[in-house]
């Protein structure tokens, strides 16, 4: 594994993202290049093609990449696939399928929207019925992991559902992609995206959209934005290999060599393999100590992993995250609408020594407190 160190005592991020990055994919960015530069401009292109050779697309899909953070990508995906005459549905079971209702309302995208409960997978049946009572629908959009409790949809049985109803699935595959398989053999979409900075280790600034080229080809004019405007940006790529506006270079320099490194670990196997120990251990360590996971194990994505609050009276969030992030381990506060909660990560640069050192933490922490256990109330 490659190495893993703290520069000037930077914490260890148990987050959904930004994450922890190795050495050598900072190193990377110590260089400026030009984005009229032959060599940015080889670099670009070889990341685009890991990108697709990640999916087994490379004869079928595209990549087209975009500035900015994974809700813009996900903004223009939906703003671009979703024709004026088009309907959306949009399958609910977080905080991310729900800002993809914002999305729409921004952009008066026509949409219908099915939901389940935070700690519910979505039901491909229920979908299922739904485009059958539902003809006016075109395309479905669906959240492949939840980073609000960490839950994994049925990403390939939902696709079946609706290529079946003959419609056309849009899929946020941000802190899943790289971790968890998604391959155009099993999962029949129109388009995927996610960034630079979750499962592949990269640094924040980049998002991506995978896209079926036929599907991306049918685009054109649909996008109400100058700057989210796929199909634009993939027929300048096309052109010149040039992004129409200012890249993110030093992203761009960042995420080749953590491309490199995600190669070098085995890819999807090797990624998602080390992700799946790191919570493993985690989630171990912390039920050893009373806490208790929003989620069983079989809807537990290796990403974040969501724990109820302890009922224990000594116990204040606030301490309890200024204690771990002193002794150089940052978590994140829950995102639930029901449960008081809070959120640790499996992903980034990390292995089962940082695992380890986390729950060492945990249980230093809640001893300063004089928290006995970590079990919820009944």
């Amino acid at each position: 594994m490659t190495q893993s160190v703290s520069i000037d005592s930077d914490p260890y991020l148990l987050t959904p993202g930004p994450l922890t990055t190795s050495l050598s994919v900072k190193q990377a960015m110590l260089h400026d290049y030009g984005s009229r530069d032959t060599r940015f401009i080889d670099i670009n292109q070889r990341v685009l093609d890991r990108l697709v050779d990640i999916i087994a697309g490379r004869d079928s899909h595209v990549c087209v990449p975009l500035q900015g953070s994974g809700t813009f990508v996900v903004e223009a995906m939906l703003s671009n696939f979703v024709p004026k005459d088009g309907r959306l549905l949009i399958l609910i079971n977080g905080a991310y399928g729900t800002r993809m209702v914002t999305i729409c309302d921004y952009h008066n995208i026509p949409h219908d929207n099915l939901s389940w409960r935070e700690h519910e997978p979505i039901d491909p049946a229920m979908v299922d019925e739904y485009l059958s009572k539902n003809p006016l629908i075109t395309h479905v959009a669906v959240v492949h992991c939840e980073t609000t409790t960490g839950i994994k949809n049925p990403l390939e049985e939902i696709s079946a559902v609706v290529a079946r109803h003959q419609r056309r699935l849009l899929i946020d595959s941000m802190s899943a992609f790289g971790a968890l398989p998604l391959e155009v053999g099993r999962v029949t979409f129109d388009a995927v995206v996610a960034s630079s900075n979750k499962c592949l280790e990269g640094v924040p600034g980049m998002g991506f959209c995978l896209a079926e080229k036929h599907a991306l080809e049918g685009t054109e004019g649909n996008s109400d934005s100058l700057c989210f405007d796929l199909y634009a940006q993939h027929r300048a790529m096309e052109s010149n290999g040039q992004w129409r506006f200012t890249p993110p270079t030093h992203c761009i320099l960042a995420f080749d060599q953590a491309l490199t490194e995600f190669e070098a670990e085995g890819g999807v196997k090797g990624r998602g393999g080390r992700y799946q120990h790191n919570c493993d251990l985690l989630t171990s360590g912390m039920r050893a100590m009373g806490f208790e996971t929003l989620l069983p194990d079989s809807l537990q994505a290796p990403i974040i992993v969501t724990f109820v609050m302890p009922a224990d009276p000594n116990f204040i969030f606030q301490s309890f995250y200024d204690g771990l992030a002193e002794r150089g381990y940052v978590i994140y506060p829950g995102k639930l609408t029901e449960v008081d909660s809070f959120r640790m990560g499996c992903i980034g640069r990390l292995d089962e020594t940082h695992m380890r050192g986390a729950i060492t933490a945990v249980t230093e922490v809640l001893a300063t407190m004089g928290v006995t256990s970590g079990a919820p109330s009944q």
